[in-house]
């Protein structure tokens, strides 16, 4: 498989996240040189695949203050799988627009990749579990509105920011049973199968056969 000469300049204080980053992506430091005023250099060699979002993990752990650069190094045996996700998925049970109101109620299940006035549909993968497993949530749901103020709460009361989805990320975070669907305006990640009720009964086949 294709791998990638990396070198990276960072801070110091980031050298073991950085270390470990790399070696959850088949990453193997081959050099490491420290720099004046605290500044370290370190050089890898990692498979093209361990590179897929890996931008943006970098620039998290390094708040911004990283520098990395890759050229390609050659072909070497397979470095073995890559577990990307330690994560499940948060995925919308039925279609609709989505709501303020199921957002904000939902908001302690796991981060989003959507907002409120969005169009979602059975299947789609809204956001990030952060436990092992898949959970299906109705993003569509609406608040019972009973006078006029209430109908304004959802607006006034606050939520985070969701988690933007650019191709690569998307690449990156698509598990075994997920496909990513690009179109001209947004980017999102799927189901390949879109009924739940299949999802589930494959998922006890495989359990069954072990």
């Amino acid at each position: 498989e294709p791998f990638e000469a990396l070198t990276i300049d960072c801070p110091d204080e980031f050298v073991g996240a950085i270390t470990q980053l790399m070696a959850a992506r088949k990453g193997r430091m081959e050099e490491m040189t420290n720099h004046a005023a605290g500044w370290v250099r370190m050089d890898f060699v990692v498979p093209s695949r361990g590179l897929i979002g890996w931008r943006t993990d970098f620039l998290t752990e390094t708040r911004g203050t990283g520098i990395g650069n890759a050229v390609f190094d050659g072909y070497r045996p397979w470095a073995g799988e890559i577990r990307a996700r330690h994560t499940g998925s948060l995925v919308s049970d039925r279609s609709g627009t989505i709501t303020p109101f199921a957002l904000i109620q939902l908001a302690d299940r796991g981060q989003f990749f959507v907002e409120p006035g969005q169009e979602t549909y059975e299947g789609m993968v809204v956001g990030v579990n952060p436990r092992p497993e898949d959970l299906d949530i109705n993003v569509t749901r609406e608040k019972k509105l009973t006078n006029i103020r209430s109908s304004t709460a959802d607006v006034i009361e606050t939520q985070a920011k969701p988690i933007e989805l650019d191709l690569e990320r998307a690449m990156e975070f698509c598990a075994p049973d997920e496909c990513v669907e690009v179109t001209p305006e947004v980017v999102r990640v799927r189901k390949v199968e879109l009924d739940a009720t299949a999802r589930a009964r494959s998922r006890a086949r495989a359990k069954a056969r072990g």
